[in-house]
């Protein structure tokens, strides 16, 4: 995310209803959810998370796993990501790994659970 990303401003609101209101992804194992805002000084700027995971557009969802980074499910596709539908599935499968990995390389993960 970044702060003057107007996608994110979509995005985030229907992150949160389906993860924290109708609690999407809890009947296969749970999930949390970190918003990190990609530009900060904080997070290397965009040099620093962006290219050590390989995130080229804003915004991205990327899910970890024993902290490892899910690579290969990751979503940046804008339409899939305003897409209620498609972020359901998505949770719901992230959330099913349930310590499986399994999506993506070892690049040092940053979140865990």
């Amino acid at each position: 995310m970044t702060n003057w990303c107007s996608s994110c401003k979509v995005v985030s609101p229907l992150l949160r209803t389906l993860i924290q209101d109708e609690k999407v992804g809890e009947g296969q194992g749970g999930i949390s959810y970190a918003e990190v805002e990609m530009d900060s000084p904080d997070m290397g700027g965009l040099g620093g998370l962006p290219l050590r995971y390989g995130i080229n557009s804003i915004p991205t969802l990327l899910a970890f796993d024993r902290q490892e980074p899910q690579i290969a499910t990751k979503v940046a596709r804008l339409e899939d990501l305003k897409s209620k539908a498609y972020l359901t599935r998505w949770l719901e499968t992230e959330a099913a790994r349930d310590g499986g990995g399994g999506g993506g390389g070892r690049f040092g993960g940053l979140f865990g659970r």
